[in-house]
């Protein structure tokens, strides 16, 4: 998504479909790195760009300009090659793009009261979904073939969300998630599972898609913030843990797999018919882990779960222990990654192992710890 902020010297900043690699836009091109390395892998001056998006590691890329030149403007979609540095098409629109999502069979645009899906190997228009007015682009996407589902907010009033299959094209399910607006949402990587917040942003939802049922409900904190983004971990079944950033600067780990647990633990217990799940799940604090200060206060940053590993520790309990890598692009310009660990008694730590300025990396030079 787009920055909506004139001072911050990153315009937008997102990861490809298996986090291997980001793309930033800044006012001069745009760049691309590789996540494991920091390398820079590709880049491009020909003016300000607000949207740049992978296709997996292909030459591919789905790229809309900030109007600051006549030839980049924002109504227009540019399919570009970064193997020739030629524009393989362009798809003109009547108002400014907001989001654009690929996978490797579908081209989806998000304007701001409609989206397009097209197929994306003929270019060829599939479907159009008419929608409530986003203005900020707000969506989620799953991009695997089989569970391949397209959130878009449903309301302007409250926290509903409409679920889309892109493959089948049609509307699967619309769900209740919060009272007031959205502000941002995620799919897990399988499209099993979606995580929302709305404008309060003092809680994370997570709906079990294929019905539409709640499934978690996390309390980030009391007083509102606004939620920059959300992450699952990389998982196929469901995801052990949920990253939240907000412009308090924290980021906020929530253990899914510690909630189930629990809940196992609940269900035999003397209140279990009395209070329901969900209300224990947003006031127990034992599976939330926060990081204060990841980054500065207010500064947005496009933040995820890179991947995830568990441990098996020696413990009577049987639970297993999880390091997660997160990684965090700042719009002022940084990348970093933190090292997060829990082990079988629950206690976690947090470590930053790189921060790198993307700004004045070179080609011949990785991101490397500052």
């Amino acid at each position: 998504m787009a920055s909506q902020s004139s001072s911050c010297p990153i315009l937008c900043a997102s990861f490809n479909q298996d986090n291997s690699c980001f793309a930033i836009g800044t006012k001069e091109g745009f760049k691309i790195f590789d996540s494991n390395t920091g390398k820079l892998l590709y880049e491009r001056a020909a003016g300000a760009f607000i949207i740049v998006e992978m296709l997996y590691s292909s030459s591919l890329l789905a790229i809309v300009g900030a109007g600051e030149q006549p030839s980049l403007s924002p109504r227009r979609l540019c399919l570009f090659n970064t193997m020739t540095g030629v524009a393989l098409q362009e798809l003109n629109f009547l108002t400014s793009i907001l989001a654009v999502r690929m996978n490797k069979q579908r081209l989806i645009v998000i304007l701001q009261e409609k989206t397009f899906i097209y197929d994306i190997n003929s270019i060829k228009i599939l479907d159009t979904i008419d929608t409530v007015p986003n203005s900020r682009g707000l969506c989620a996407f799953s991009p695997c073939l089989d569970g391949s589902f397209l959130a878009l907010p449903a309301s302007t009033t409250k926290g509903s969300v409409l679920v889309y299959n892109v493959m089948d094209l049609h509307l699967h399910c619309e769900i209740d998630a919060h009272r007031s607006p959205l502000t941002a949402m995620a799919l897990s990587s399988r499209g099993m599972y979606i995580a929302t917040a709305s404008e309060q942003g003092t809680i994370v939802r997570v709906h079990l898609v294929s019905d539409a049922t709640k499934s978690y409900s996390f309390r980030r904190g009391t007083c509102p913030s606004i939620i920059y983004s959300l992450s699952f971990a990389p998982m196929t079944g469901l995801p052990d843990i949920v990253l939240a950033t907000s412009s308090s600067g924290s980021a906020h780990i929530f253990s899914l797999s510690y909630t189930l647990n629990q809940r196992t633990k609940r269900s035999s217990g003397l209140f279990a018919s009395v209070i329901p799940d969900s209300v224990c799940d947003a006031l127990d604090p034992a599976h939330h882990h926060v990081l204060h200060n990841a980054v500065s206060a207010g500064v947005k940053s496009n933040t995820l779960i890179r991947k995830t590993d568990k441990v098996s520790e020696p413990s009577t309990s049987g639970t297993v222990a999880l390091r997660a890598t997160i990684s965090v692009i700042t719009y002022a310009g940084y990348f970093m990654e933190y090292g997060y660990s829990v082990n079988y008694q629950n206690k976690s730590s947090w470590t930053l192992e790189r921060e790198f300025n993307l700004l004045t990396i070179t080609a011949d030079k990785g991101g490397t710890s500052s």
